[in-house]
């Protein structure tokens, strides 16, 4: 076991007796949304794991350990001080254990936590992935990076479509990282179901995601797999609503000259101020779409 590591007692003994877990990331309840919201979300989403038969790990940086697992009290922590904690992505790990501080993890860092705490599976937002423009600017998320090296299988709704998902996917393909569209062909975008690219394979339910990711896990890849569940239909944006705001939003971005990982914050919160808010809406209900999928599938994985 790491020595910066603490692993909630809950997610150790369900680990050791190989039952179910499911981690969760801290970012979207310091960063996500505002407080109580992020707060009563985060535990929510917990309660929709447990329900679905799995064990919850929302996985966070407190005071220079790495947390797996957290309790109420440490998430009612991290949704008050909200976005006075830092991110924290992988290159900020070793600072924010030697200096003993607070940091948020995103998909890359809650991966490399699971993967060091031994949980096989992970449930999120979307991911990050290649920005529009990124042929000059180089700006590539490190959650593609992640995928390519750590093996955790990330259930998400896609790739945020503030992006330029044509390269997301070409990047990921670069990386050997499979990409399964569950119940679709098509990578959703977050907001909405479509995007008009191709996954890699379509698969129909959790048995089928356990069976390829634990023989993926079997083959002795290093790398993990990505699942796109599209957010149900009763929630989706339409289409050209959510592009219209995204170009908008973009836009806006350069005017400011926002660049780096202020960037998808910025243009995330303008997008939800163009929709009405609603995107924010739209983003919980995705969020549990996910949870109750990767929860389903952790059991699969693990009878």
């Amino acid at each position: 076991m790491n020595k910066f590591l603490d692993v909630n007692p809950e997610v150790a003994a369900a680990i050791a007796q190989g039952k179910p877990v499911v981690a969760l990331e801290s970012t979207i309840i310091s960063h996500g949304m505002p407080y109580p919201q992020n707060v009563e979300t985060a535990l929510n989403v917990e309660k929709i794991i447990r329900d679905n038969g799995a064990v919850p790990a929302t996985i966070a940086v407190i005071g220079g350990r790495l947390k797996a697992g957290l309790t109420p009290e440490e998430i009612e922590y991290f949704g008050k001080k909200g976005q006075d904690i830092a991110k924290a992505s992988r290159r900020d790990l070793a600072v924010l254990c030697a200096r003993g501080e607070d940091g948020a993890t995103t998909v890359t860092t809650t991966m490399i936590i699971a993967h060091m705490a031994g949980i096989k599976i992970f449930a999120t937002g979307g991911i990050g992935g290649v920005h529009r423009g990124a042929e000059t600017t180089m700006d590539i998320s490190a959650d593609l990076e992640e995928l390519s090296q750590t093996p955790v299988m990330v259930v998400c709704a896609g790739a945020k479509s503030i992006l330029d998902l044509g390269l997301t996917l070409e990047y990921l393909e670069t990386k050997g990282v499979p990409v399964v569209g569950y119940g679709t062909e098509e990578l959703p975008a977050f907001y909405t179901q479509k995007s008009g690219f191709k996954v890699d394979y379509r698969m129909d339910s959790p048995a089928q995601l356990a069976a390829a990711f634990k023989t993926q896990n079997e083959l002795g890849f290093k790398g993990g797999m990505l699942v796109a569940n599209p957010i149900p239909d009763e929630y989706a944006m339409p289409f050209e609503v959510i592009t219209k705001a995204i170009e908008t939003a973009i836009a806006e971005s350069k005017a400011k000259g926002i660049h780096g990982k202020e960037t998808t914050p910025f243009l995330l919160a303008k997008v939800a101020e163009l929709t009405g808010g609603n995107s924010l809406a739209s983003n919980i209900q995705l969020v549990y779409n996910n949870a109750k999928l990767a929860a389903q599938t952790a059991v699969e994985y693990f009878k």
